[in-house]
């Protein structure tokens, strides 16, 4: 999905023999019709209803990345759908949410940066971020890497012993051993909330059902005329939103592995439940994320929580329960990280977590849905 341009570091081979499970490289597809217009709208919509987040967030879709020219891949895990056609370049992809101007979960305020100058390419003398890492990750949780210095020198735009320091966008910027955002300036460097140095790696499981009648007929919307699909849904904790229940990609792990774990633990609670219900619980999964899926989005995430050093991408992926008879018969309970957990209706009216709406918009057009 990866577009391997000019110039790209040879280790974008192995981000992908990693993220697409040991398989050949796939590009990917991209849609920028009508993009100038929605991202005008996005940038209004983000201004006139701000979603809160700790403090602030700003909150409207990605630019299309979506699935066509489906090509499907198997692994032991799960089986999903890549693309075949080009990433969207860099310069194309909304640079809002990065720059809003409270940093989430603290009082610190941005470097203010207008749109003229977010790329790196922009000389801007006067350009003075504030630096920010949150306490908690300054403690050096597992789960973070260590200050840059003497002592620690990660190799980015590679893979990092069990770390994947390289980009979805392509090879990034290192300027003074740091790396630099590849959509540009965000009013503050350091780490932020994140752990890594560089792109931190997430992935966002889409499962759906059809919303269906007593007699098991799909329930067909009034106005729209196609079939209603449903999703499992969280409520976050740290902000109160519903989301799509994802997490982080652990070092080492394939994205698959991800995709499964974390719907797992965040929508079914299989950490807490006793062995004889885990197991039901695993089969019941292991069967739908068996089924054939496909890839929503690959990419950069315009995340309120990006600094100049540190930043958010992602995979989301649909797996689709067609007769109902997986995981749509398993009790929903949700885990640590979520407070509440349902399945939801998809439809454009109902307010979503990041970008998680525009996911949801590319799962129900490639499913002939309402929207």
């Amino acid at each position: 999905m990866v577009c391997l341009a000019s110039g790209r570091n040879w280790a974008g081979t192995i981000r992908l023999t990693l993220t697409l499970l040991g398989l050949p490289y796939i590009p990917r597809a991209s849609e920028l019709l009508k993009y100038e217009r929605e991202h005008l709208l996005r940038r209004l919509a983000c201004k006139l209803h701000p979603v809160k987040l700790s403090g602030i967030s700003c909150t409207y879709p990605h630019p299309d990345r979506t699935c066509q020219n489906l090509t499907p891949f198997s692994a032991s895990c799960c089986r999903v759908f890549t693309t075949r056609a080009s990433t969207m370049p860099s310069s194309k992809v909304p640079h809002v949410k990065s720059r809003c101007p409270q940093y989430p979960g603290s009082s610190i305020k941005r470097f203010p940066v207008p749109d003229d100058k977010v790329g790196w390419g922009q000389k801007w003398p006067q350009y003075d971020p504030v630096s920010y890492t949150a306490p908690e990750v300054l403690k050096k949780p597992a789960w973070a890497d260590p200050d840059v210095g003497s002592s620690f020198s990660p190799k980015f735009n590679a893979v990092d012993g069990a770390v994947d320091r390289t980009s979805f966008e392509g090879s990034y910027r290192v300027e003074n051993g740091k790396p630099l955002n590849p959509l540009g300036r965000t009013g503050l460097t350091g780490r932020g909330l994140l752990g890594r140095w560089g792109p931190n790696h997430a992935a966002d499981p889409i499962v759906t059902r059809w919303k269906v009648d007593k007699s098991g007929a799909k329930i067909i919307h009034s106005v729209s005329k196609l079939p209603i699909l449903q999703f499992v849904a969280i409520r976050r904790k740290d902000c109160g939103e519903w989301a799509i229940p994802g997490g982080m990609v652990d070092p080492g792990e394939q994205v698959s592995v991800t995709l499964q774990r974390e719907f797992s633990e965040e929508a079914l609670n299989s950490l807490a439940v006793p062995p004889a219900e885990k197991a039901e619980i695993h089969k019941r999964v292991t069967k739908l994320f068996q089924s054939q899926g496909f890839q929503v989005y690959k990419g950069y995430v315009d995340d309120p929580r990006n600094t100049d050093n540190a930043w958010m991408e992602t995979i989301a992926a649909n797996f689709h329960n067609e007769a109902g008879d997986s995981v749509s018969r398993l009790p929903l309970h949700a885990g640590d990280d979520a407070g509440q957990v349902q399945w939801v209706d998809i439809e454009s009216s109902f307010t979503l977590y990041a970008s998680h709406s525009h996911f949801l918009q590319l799962v129900a057009k490639e499913r002939k849905a309402h929207w």
